[in-house]
């Protein structure tokens, strides 16, 4: 067993959550990839460890660990649900409009939420702000001109 697969043994375990094949692959994959995967990306990763693993199974284990705070689910309008495996810290996105890319970027102006409404409804305690940019990759500005 690799350390990072120890940690993510230990992580399962930490959140309360049974440490099975299915789970342990699923946060391995996205500890080890550098990018925000879909769940195809995830189950075909997951295939190259386990013998099997349906699209709905990975679908329930990256609801678990999102749930349990492990994982952080990243929708944008117009590109399927993408995971990854920063969490607990305060950063956001850019998202190419092209091909979807998305990438971390760190917040600007520093503690979590970063950002507080100026008309908060009475009541209300933000503790989080989503930020996401918008632009395009490299890539997609390249294939453009």
């Amino acid at each position: 067993m690799t350390p990072r697969q120890q940690e993510a043994r230990e992580r399962l375990a930490a959140a309360g959550l049974r440490v099975t094949a299915p789970r342990l692959v699923v946060l391995d994959t996205l500890a080890a990839k550098p990018r925000h995967l879909t769940v195809d990306e995830v189950r075909s990763a997951a295939l190259g460890q386990l013998e099997s693993v349906s699209v709905q199974a990975v679908y329930d284990v990256l609801g678990a660990l999102t749930d349990a705070g492990l994982a952080r689910r990243i929708e944008t309008p117009g590109h399927p649900a993408r995971f990854e495996a920063r969490v607990g810290d305060n950063h956001h996105h850019l998202v190419c409009r092209g091909c979807g890319l998305t990438v971390d970027i760190d917040c600007a102006t520093g503690a979590a939420p970063c950002l507080t409404p100026s008309d908060l409804p009475t009541g209300f305690v933000v503790d989080e702000a989503e930020v996401t940019y918008w632009g395009m990759c490299p890539d997609c500005t390249s294939a453009r001109s």
